[in-house]
């Protein structure tokens, strides 16, 4: 009942700093558009006609950081190195340009050197002892172009491939007061556009007093949250709890951002919560709490177009999720062997968060007569099934119609298997017969030997709008097969 929301006379909190940025759209692996929305930007331009605050609201994912002043450094000295093209195999020579001194960690500070002009690379290494007069974390990084490495105390903090020098890259460090740590940063480059300036925050991750006001003062709260290409990766350099090295030991929302969830809830206000992820997230909390869940995954160039679009209506949402979300990794089995018993929707006996193939809509729709053939099927023929989908709403929507076959007694036959889906359109109270052929290999599943089979048995077929027993309306049946097959690899 909260979404869609009016684009118009409303008052509309937009919280998180997921929001406002578009790295988060991309994902990893990404290409880079001429051109992108950030979740921010779509909404200010759906809702022109309502009053649409941003505020941040928590320092997590936030770039936001200051230069480190040079009364926090010292020793602060700069080399330059010409790289041979042969260098990169570690074949060539390395030409030392020269070393120079500095007050602070800047490329406005040093001049570059006349030698190292040119289109060859050049590597620029950075070296001080960084002293803070106040004991705590901290987020320290740069921002800088080219590539890059930062590292403390001969502990990694950030790295980049072709950084950008508007948006900081930070890293999770501790520091003592009147400590030093020694600070070493190298950074590759091509011609002489060089930019690099050493950054920092102290680490405060409570939720925002200006976010709850915000909250307070709005009419609905979407908050922007979930996870980005920045904690989730390859080889990454990430030390957030519950991720290591671009993997996660856990698939919890992260604290900070749960946190401030908890606390814009308690505004008392309707909160809409927007997911950004890459993988499942264990919102237990949010699906109790929160008045609307919009998965928008990493959603590409013009996702904060689609993502505002479905908060106004203008798109009445109809995806469906390719995996299942889990409560916690403690319904996954230890990834120690590559045995199916309890993954994915097809062998897990629990009870997940959200299903394989769950999702809304602003519609409502209606399975019936679902026709199945009267007499056995031989093993190896094709069965075709039809049933019939209505939408019984006042809107017009697409639903998407899948088909879930369950097997025989089989040892290694999975719970159930997804064989067929189709998305249809329907207006208001219109109708459509929707039909699935079922080859021998639909008909299929693996057996404990690893054959792949069509045993003889009776199967249960269900047809709805996601898995059966789970709220999705559905409509069920059972067929019979005579004999077995066995089918190729």
């Amino acid at each position: 009942g909260t979404l869609p929301l009016k684009t118009s006379g409303v008052k509309i909190a937009v919280v998180g700093p997921l929001a406002k940025q578009t790295k988060v759209l991309l994902g990893n692996y990404n290409g880079t558009p001429t051109h992108t929305v950030s979740i921010l930007e779509g909404m200010q331009k759906e809702f022109a006609g309502a009053s649409v605050q941003y505020v941040a609201g928590t320092q997590f994912f936030s770039h936001e950081a200051s230069a480190v002043p040079a009364a926090a450094l010292k020793d602060v000295k700069v080399s330059f190195t010409k790289l041979s093209a042969a260098d990169v195999t570690n074949n060539g020579k390395r030409e030392e340009l020269g070393t120079k001194t500095a007050r602070t960690v800047d490329d406005k500070e040093v001049e570059f050197p006349a030698a190292a002009s040119g289109k060859e690379s050049v590597e620029i290494h950075w070296q001080a002892m960084v002293i803070t007069p106040e004991t705590g974390d901290y987020n320290l990084g740069v921002k800088a172009n080219g590539n890059f490495r930062v590292q403390l105390d001969g502990k990694s903090v950030t790295s980049s491939y072709w950084g950008d020098p508007e948006e900081a890259k930070l890293g999770r460090v501790h520091l003592e007061a009147g400590k030093p740590a020694a600070l070493d940063i190298e950074q590759t480059m091509e011609g002489n556009d060089r930019k690099l300036q050493l950054v920092w925050s102290k680490v405060d991750l409570a939720p925002r007093p200006e976010a709850i006001a915000a909250a307070k003062a709005a009419d609905v709260v979407v908050a922007v949250l979930g996870i980005s290409s920045e904690l989730e990766g390859e080889e990454m350099d990430v030390s957030e709890p519950g991720f290591k090295g671009g993997d996660r030991t856990s698939i919890d929302l992260p604290q900070a951002e749960e946190e401030l969830l908890k606390a814009l809830v308690g505004t008392g206000k309707p909160v809409v919560l927007v997911l950004t992820n890459g993988s499942a997230l264990a919102i237990n909390w949010a699906k109790q709490h929160a008045n609307a869940i919009v998965e928008a995954w990493y959603p590409g160039e013009e996702g904060g177009t689609a993502v505002a679009e479905t908060l106004s209506g203008k798109n009445n949402p109809a995806g469906r999720l390719p995996v299942t979300f889990y409560t916690g990794v403690d319904q996954l089995p230890a990834f120690e062997s590559y045995a199916m018993a309890g993954r994915t929707y097809r062998y897990f006996t629990g009870t997940p968060l959200y299903p394989f193939g769950y999702g809304l809509s602003y519609s409502s729709f209606e399975y019936k007569d679902l026709r199945l053939p009267g007499s056995a099927v031989k093993a190896g023929d094709t069965l075709t099934t039809e049933v019939t989908v209505t939408n019984t709403s006042k809107i017009a929507g697409d639903e998407v119609a899948q088909l879930y076959l369950s097997f025989p007694e089989v040892k290694g036959a999975p719970l159930r298997a997804l064989r067929g889906f189709r998305r249809v359109h329907l207006r208001p109270g219109e109708s459509q017969t929707v039909r699935f052929e079922l080859n021998p290999r639909d008909l299929s599943m693996v057996s404990d030997a690893g054959e792949p089979m069509v045993p003889e048995g009776q199967y249960s077929v269900s047809v709805g709008g996601g898995q059966p027993n789970w709220g999705a309306a559905t409509v069920s049946g059972k067929f019979s097969v005579t004999g077995s097959v066995k089918l190729p690899e």
